[in-house]
């Protein structure tokens, strides 16, 4: 059971991470409500993990959170600029969710073999 949660929870990270980039690329209004989402359900997984580097993905996906939400309203509002400016932000503390992840991954595979 632990192990499908941590399979879930990698590819809602890698999914936040990919449609945040598909947004930025193409901004329409599909792929930024798909990229909060993504990001979303990331956040949900993320909580009450015990893990080494727990606190910073989490934090990492709270800023993510905290980007695409308001970009969410600001493309709505008719800002797309404005907007894929926050979705940049986000990009950035996805890939850092990314690389966090590896790292956990890394370390948890040298405590297990020990």
């Amino acid at each position: 059971m632990m192990r499908l949660r941590k399979i879930l929870t990698h590819f809602f990270i890698l999914m936040a991470l990919t449609t945040n980039i598909s947004f930025i690329v193409s901004p329409n209004p599909y792929e930024l409500v798909l990229t909060i989402s993504m990001n979303l359900f990331a956040t949900i997984l993320k909580m009450g993990e015990g893990k080494i580097l727990s606190n910073e993905l989490m934090a990492s996906s709270l800023v993510a959170d905290l980007h695409l939400i308001p970009a969410g309203f600001i493309y709505f509002l008719g800002d797309k600029e404005e907007a894929i400016g926050l979705a940049m932000g986000a990009l950035a503390a996805n890939i850092i969710s990314i690389i966090l992840g590896i790292i956990e991954t890394v370390l948890a595979t040298f405590v297990e073999e020990e």
